[in-house]
């Protein structure tokens, strides 16, 4: 498949999905820089409180760039540069690097999160998780694999363990509704992409986001509907904006289950999140 094509129309030979040579390259080259750089980086705030290192900014611009030059007709939209939504018929939303608290304090999690939509929905979804080397591709219509292997929708597998994803800023609703019990053994990631994905790959029944943007949900968005998962947006869904609209404080709280009833049972506290 050569890269002018239309990259959300991958084949599926042999054990899963065929990433255009040009975009499994540019993947290729920022996790590698990512774990060459892993233990190494110093990191300093920026004007919202959360962390950044230079290996952010290389791998913010390696992506943006390497898009471009693959895709010059597609805009893309990426957590540290361009936070407006584009306004070509087709875009690319980056998260370089999902997880830079875990990878500036040494702990081996984080994510490298793209996703190309149309008509404001995710048509292709890649996840890299470098210090795992593991990459999930989703794409609409055609299911999604984790290194090559098909995934199954998590509702046909058993969850005896039943562990719950809360972001550090959902954790307080378990104040708000102190006579009940949490449904679930409490997991925080650290990654909010990663919290999210993981109830698609059957890890945690529900996963709870009190402050996502766009970059941070945008490849998970769409792992979730391939998987069959239910997602309810506890606020507005991403498909709703405008193009041109700068998303930079822009958060989508939601709630994602391995299946309904599980998010009916997980409701409560999703909507004490938003009282």
């Amino acid at each position: 498949m050569s890269d002018s094509c239309n990259p959300a129309s991958v084949p599926s030979p042999g054990g899963g999905p065929e990433l255009p040579s040009g975009l499994e390259a540019l993947l290729d080259q920022v996790a590698d820089r990512q774990r060459l750089d892993f233990g190494h980086m110093a990191s300093s705030l920026k004007a919202d409180g959360s962390l950044i290192t230079a290996c952010d900014r290389w791998s913010d611009a390696t992506l943006v760039d390497g898009l471009g030059r693959l895709y010059p007709q597609e805009g893309v939209l990426s957590e540290e540069g361009d936070q407006r939504l584009p306004e070509t018929p087709a875009y690319w939303v980056v998260d370089p690097l999902d997880g830079t608290t875990n990878f500036a304090a040494g702990i081996p999690y984080w994510a490298i999160s793209l996703a190309r939509f149309e008509h404001g929905q995710p048509v292709l979804a890649v996840l890299d998780v470098p210090p795992l080397r593991q990459r999930i591709v989703a794409v609409r219509g055609q299911g999604a694999w984790r290194n090559g292997k098909p995934l199954l929708p998590p509702s046909h597998q058993r969850h005896p363990v039943g562990c719950a994803s809360l972001c550090s800023r959902s954790i307080g609703v378990l104040q708000k509704l102190p006579d009940r019990r949490f449904p679930g053994k409490i997991r925080l990631l650290g990654v909010a992409s990663l919290n999210l994905v993981s109830v698609a790959m059957g890890q945690t029944v529900a996963a709870l986001e009190a402050t996502p943007k766009i970059w941070d949900l945008a490849a998970s968005w769409l792992v979730l509907d391939e998987l069959q998962c239910s997602l309810r947006w506890l606020d507005q869904s991403p498909a709703s904006i405008r193009p041109g609209t700068d998303l930079a404080s822009t958060d989508f709280p939601v709630l994602v289950a391995d299946r309904p009833a599980t998010l009916d049972l997980f409701l409560p506290w999703a909507e004490a999140l938003r009282a």
